[in-house]
C-alpha cells in the first residue's frame, strides 16, 4: 500500500484486507499490553498507576501528552457535572494527540474509561481479579472488558496503520479518563479542557454493536435514623434498618411507575424494564443486642434521555416523603437525601450521521456482518461527547460476559475484530497520509 486516503471515501477491500492483517500482526502484543493494563487495580481513587503506564505506552508512540487530575472548581459549573464526595487527587486523566503533517481529515477522539469498579469477595472468583488469564479464546479478569480491552484497542489500531506506514491525515486524541463507572467528570474534564473533535468513538463492551440510546443516572444515599433500645425492650425503640426497608419498598414502586412510562421515549417503548432502581449498598447499626439507630442506603436510578436529573430527584424526594409521612416514626423523623455521584441526563444517537456509515462499513469488512445498534440501561460516557458538544460518539465494542460481576471476561476474537473496526473507521473518517 503507497499513499494516503482520501477523507470520507469508502475504503478499497484489498486496503482493507491489509489493514486488518496489521491488526492481526499486533495482536499477540496487544494481548499483552491489555493484560498489563489489568494488573493495575485501577480502583476509584487508585487510578493514577494504571495511568502512569498508559501515558508511558502513548508517549513512546511519540504522542503529544498531556496529563492532570480533576480538578472540580473547573468543572462545578458545568450542566453535565455530577456531585462528588472523594478526593480527586489520583483521578487522573491521560491525553494522547497525534498531529498529522497535513491537517486534512476530520478529527476524532478515541474515548475510553481505566477505572473498574470493586471485586466483591475475592473467593467467589474463579481466579483472582486482577492477575488477568486466557481460557478458550476468553481474557479473564477485572476490568478486561469493561473497558481495558476497548482502551488499549485504540492504541493498537493506530499502530496497525503504522505498521502500513501510514498515519491519521486529521488530529486524533487518545484519551483514557477516571470516574466512568461513579459521575462522568472524567470525560467532562476532557471536554472542559477544550478536546474537542468531528467525532468520538468509545470501545466499551457492547457485543459488537453500537449503542443508539443509553440512560441518565442519579446516584443517592439515603440516611435513616432510628431509636435505639436495649433489645429486650425493642417495643420502645425504632428500628432503622428495618424503617429503610420500608422505603426501599416505596423506591421499588416507583421504579415500576418510570417503567410504565417507557412508551413515552423512543428507542425505549420495546424494552420490557429499562428503569432499574438499585439498592447496591446498605450499612446500619452498631451492636446486634440494640436497636439500630442508623442505616444508610446507596441507590443507583436510572432516568431516561430527556428527563432531567433534578427533575427525577424531585420525584424520588416525594416518594421517600410521602412514605416517611405514612409511618408512625419516620413521619417525625424523616429520611434525609444526599446526592453523591451520578447526576446525568441521558442521551440518544440520531441515527444517519457521515461517521456512523463509516462505522458501519468499517464493521462490515471486519466483521462480515452488518452493524446493528441497540439501546442499553447503563451509564455511558457518550453522554459528554453528545449533549454537550453536539458530537457524533460511537459506542462500540467487544463482546463480553460478567461485567461488574465476578470472572469478567472478554472474547478475544471479538477484540481483534473491533481493533479493525477501529482502524478501518480511522482510514476513511481521518483519512491517511504517509508518515515522514
Amino acid at each position: 500500500m503507497t499513499g494516503g486516503c482520501v477523507p470520507g471515501g469508502p475504503l478499497d477491500a484489498g486496503f482493507a484486507r491489509e489493514v486488518l492483517d496489521a491488526v492481526a500482526s499486533g495482536f499477540t502484543d496487544q494481548v499483552h499490553f491489555t493484560e498489563e493494563m489489568m494488573r493495575y487495580p485501577s480502583l476509584r481513587g487508585q487510578e493514577h498507576t494504571a495511568q502512569a503506564c498508559f501515558y508511558d505506552a502513548l508517549a513512546s508512540r511519540g504522542y503529544a501528552m498531556d496529563r492532570w487530575a480533576i480538578d472540580v472548581a473547573q468543572i462545578e459549573g458545568h450542566p453535565g457535572f455530577s456531585p462528588v464526595k472523594v478526593d480527586y487527587s489520583n483521578a487522573v486523566n491521560v491525553v494522547g494527540t497525534h498531529q498529522p503533517g497535513t491537517i486534512e481529515g476530520r478529527s476524532l477522539i478515541l474515548n475510553g474509561h481505566v477505572d473498574v469498579v470493586p471485586t466483591g469477595p475475592l473467593e467467589m472468583w474463579a481466579r483472582p481479579p486482577f492477575e488477568p488469564s486466557i481460557d478458550g479464546g476468553w481474557l479473564y479478569g477485572r476490568g478486561g472488558a469493561d473497558m481495558k480491552a476497548g482502551l488499549c484497542a485504540n492504541v493498537f489500531a493506530l499502530d496497525a496503520l503504522g505498521r502500513l506506514g501510514l498515519q491519521p491525515s486529521g488530529v486524533v486524541h487518545v484519551q483514557s479518563v477516571t470516574e466512568e463507572e461513579c459521575t462522568g467528570n472524567g470525560a467532562l474534564s476532557a471536554l472542559v479542557r477544550g478536546y474537542r473533535a468531528d467525532a468520538a468513538l468509545i470501545p466499551e463492551p457492547e457485543e459488537n454493536m453500537l449503542v443508539r440510546a443509553n440512560v441518565g443516572v442519579i446516584w443517592f444515599r439515603v440516611y435513616v435514623q432510628g431509636r435505639p433500645f436495649h433489645v429486650r425492650e425493642a417495643g420502645q425503640g425504632a428500628n432503622a434498618i428495618e424503617a429503610a426497608f420500608r422505603l426501599i419498598d416505596a423506591l421499588k414502586k416507583l421504579e415500576t411507575t418510570w417503567n410504565q412510562r417507557r412508551s413515552d421515549y423512543p428507542y425505549f417503548d420495546s424494552l420490557d424494564h429499562p428503569i432499574n432502581i438499585n439498592v447496591g449498598k446498605i450499612a446500619g447499626g452498631d451492636w446486634a443486642s440494640s436497636v439500630p439507630a442508623w442505616c444508610t442506603l446507596d441507590v443507583r436510578a436510572a432516568i431516561y434521555p430527556g428527563v432531567e436529573p433534578k427533575d427525577a430527584a424531585e420525584e424520588i424526594e416525594t416518594c421517600l416523603m410521602e412514605r416517611s409521612s405514612s409511618d408512625q416514626f419516620l413521619a417525625d423523623h424523616p429520611p434525609r437525601i444526599e446526592y453523591n455521584g451520578f447526576f446525568t441526563r441521558g442521551y440518544v444517537l440520531e441515527e444517519g450521521s457521515d461517521a456512523e456509515a463509516a462505522l458501519a462499513r468499517g464493521h462490515a469488512l471486519s466483521f462480515g456482518a452488518e452493524l446493528e445498534s441497540f439501546v442499553t440501561a447503563g451509564y455511558l460516557d457518550g453522554r459528554v461527547f453528545v449533549l454537550y458538544d453536539d458530537c457524533p460518539c460511537l459506542v462500540y465494542g467487544p463482546l463480553s460476559r460478567n461485567i461488574h460481576a465476578f470472572d469478567e471476561r472478554v472474547s478475544l476474537e471479538s477484540v481483534q475484530q473491533i481493533t479493525g473496526t477501529i482502524a478501518l473507521f480511522v482510514a476513511e473518517w481521518c483519512g491517511l497520509e504517509s508518515i515522514p
